[in-house]
């Protein structure tokens, strides 16, 4: 059959292979053995890049299906916010029944939820299978439920905020902050809440930096860390516009004061990763004074606040205080595996020649996480220091590699730069 090919493509997951195979004249509408079309068999999958080829190519996520639906309907049921985001297209093409229809069923997955729905759906008494999934796609997490045959993610709250923003509806800060902070409460990394504060940045106006600013005296944690992530956010998607941010000194005075009064180790650490999107002097005492707080999370972000000087012009830095540099090497000592990489991480990163330095790395040539361990050999290749060769034999296998390509290929510049220093010195 001609749409094998692209079948196939889409059930691997390839979306450059769809790309290319839509582009080469393949149907955008073609269908499996069984009469499913290759967009529904995406949004099944959780694919949102290939859906979103499939669109682009001319796949028709509004076509009415033998069940009533369409594959925006059925991204909608999926939760899966970055997969919406793909079907959604040109909204200006949707009709008021059409968005009308898409709300009404964003909304009754988010006020029923995703586990009553479902029972209602499949009918199923049975258990409800419940794990925590990462979308490599966008990055972010989910809960995926599975129930009576049928799976989906727990992020139609993002859905919902996300349909509300791209039709023009403006939901209050107050009410966005409530679905994000419920008592089944999302975190950071789940979809839902970064879609619902990244709606709110999106606004740039004081009415919301009021509203966000506002929840730092809120008794509830998760309020004031929610306030925090949008205070942040307005100030990063500002930063894409030409011009000073108008939130930046607003935020800078606002993390200041926070940072000193915070005792919740989740919101303190984004108080404190807020204030390192600044330069003051105030800012490095206050991170110094957390070094060795008891949870990883906040000692985790103590890096982000340490004062830094430049070298040259080709972006090369140093820490600009002895502190600032003693902090960091405390922490590659650090009982906690990901505050030894953050550690590492800045270390290599830095253009610093203190013999402390290249000793420290080396010291984490055998860590227990391999991204530690790289992060240390491409330290030491960066200061031309011979560890890096025996340190780059023990890293053993990473993931991804090409991904990693050119800091693993580190210690090969290296050697290129002794060969060529010892054919000069001849």
């Amino acid at each position: 059959m001609g749409g094998d090919p692209l079948v196939a493509a889409v059930l691997d997951g390839d979306e450059c292979d769809v790309r290319n195979l839509l582009e080469g004249g393949a149907d955008p509408e073609a269908v499996d053995g069984r009469g499913t079309s290759v967009l529904c068999l995406a949004v099944a999958a959780f694919k949102s890049l290939v859906a979103g080829e499939l669109v682009n190519g001319g796949a028709d996520a509004l076509r009415r299906l033998d069940d009533g639906s369409t594959p925006l309907l059925r991204a909608v049921d999926s939760g899966f916010v970055g997969l919406v985001l793909s079907l959604l297209g040109d909204v200006t093409l949707l009709d008021a029944a059409a968005r009308a229809e898409l709300l009404a069923r964003a909304r009754e997955w988010h006020e029923r939820g995703p586990v009553a729905v479902l029972r209602e759906r499949t009918g199923s008494p049975g258990p409800v299978e419940t794990v925590r999934v990462r979308d490599g796609e966008w990055f972010t997490e989910y809960h995926e439920i599975r129930l009576g045959g049928t799976t989906v993610r727990d992020g139609h709250t993002g859905v919902l905020t996300l349909l509300e923003q791209h039709f023009g509806l403006r939901p209050g800060a107050d009410e966005l902050a409530a679905r994000a902070c419920a008592p089944d409460h999302l975190d950071g990394d789940h979809a839902s809440w970064w879609q619902i504060t990244s709606a709110l940045a999106e606004r740039q106006d004081d009415e919301t930096w009021e509203a966000a600013a506002a929840l730092c005296a809120h008794a509830d944690p998760l309020y004031r860390r929610f306030g925090a992530d949008v205070v942040n956010l307005l100030d990063a998607w500002d930063q894409e516009s030409d011009g000073p941010s108008p939130f930046q000194r607003r935020n800078l005075e606002l993390f200041l004061d926070w940072a000193a009064e915070e005792r919740h180790p989740d919101v303190l650490a984004e108080v404190l990763a807020g204030l390192g999107n600044h330069e003051d002097p105030r800012i490095e005492p206050l991170g110094l004074a957390h070094l060795a707080h008891p949870d990883p999370k906040v000692r985790l972000v103590v890096p982000r606040t340490l004062e830094r000087r430049a070298l040259g012009d080709r972006g090369e830095w140093a820490y600009a205080t002895p502190e600032a540099l003693d902090a960091v090497l405390v922490l590659t000592r650090d009982p906690d595996a990901a505050v030894r990489e953050v550690a590492a991480h800045d270390l290599a990163s830095s253009g610093d020649s203190a013999p402390a330095v290249g000793d420290a790395l080396a010291a984490l040539l055998d860590d227990e996480r391999w991204t530690t361990r790289v992060w240390a050999v491409f330290g030491l290749a960066g200061r031309d220091d011979p560890r890096c060769v025996e340190g780059a034999a023990r890293v053993g296998p990473v993931a991804d590699y090409d991904a990693w390509a050119w800091i693993l290929d580190a210690p090969d510049r290296y050697e290129e730069r002794r060969r060529e220093r010892e054919a000069a010195a001849e």
